[in-house]
C-alpha cells in the first residue's frame, strides 16, 4: 500500500466509523474543498508578503491538511489515483510552460 493510499484508507475509516459517507457526494466535497481552501487563504488575507511567510504553522498544518483530505475524498470517490493524476498534470504543465520560455517569469502559457 502507497503512502497516499494509506492516507485515503484512514481518511475512509474515520469517515465510515461515523456514518458521514452519505454526506460525501462529489458536490459537497468539491464544496468542503473550497472552504478549506478558503479558510487556508484566510491565514494570508491582509498581511504583507514578509507577513505570509510567518504564518501560525500549525493553522498551516491544519488547514492544509483539510484540503489535502478533501481532496483526496473526492479522488478516491472517482476512482483517481493521485499518484497518476498530479504527475500527469505536471507533464502537461511542462508542455505549456518550457523551461526555455518560462524560467523566471509568471507568464501564463498562452501568453509565452
Amino acid at each position: 500500500m502507497t503512502e497516499i493510499e494509506e492516507i485515503i484508507e484512514a481518511l475512509e475509516n474515520f469517515r465510515d466509523e461515523r456514518n458521514w459517507q452519505q454526506f460525501h457526494n462529489t458536490k459537497d466535497l468539491a464544496l468542503a474543498l473550497s472552504i478549506e481552501a478558503a479558510e487556508l487563504n484566510e491565514l494570508f488575507l491582509w498581511k504583507t508578503v514578509d507577513e505570509s511567510e510567518t504564518a501560525d504553522r500549525e493553522k498551516l498544518r491544519e488547514e492544509l491538511a483539510d484540503v489535502f483530505a478533501f481532496a483526496f475524498l473526492l479522488a478516491s470517490k472517482h476512482g483517481l489515483d493521485v499518484k497518476e493524476i498530479v504527475l500527469e498534470k505536471i507533464r502537461k504543465n511542462a508542455e505549456k510552460y518550457p523551461v526555455e520560455k518560462a524560467k523566471g517569469n509568471a507568464t501564463k502559457y498562452t501568453d509565452l
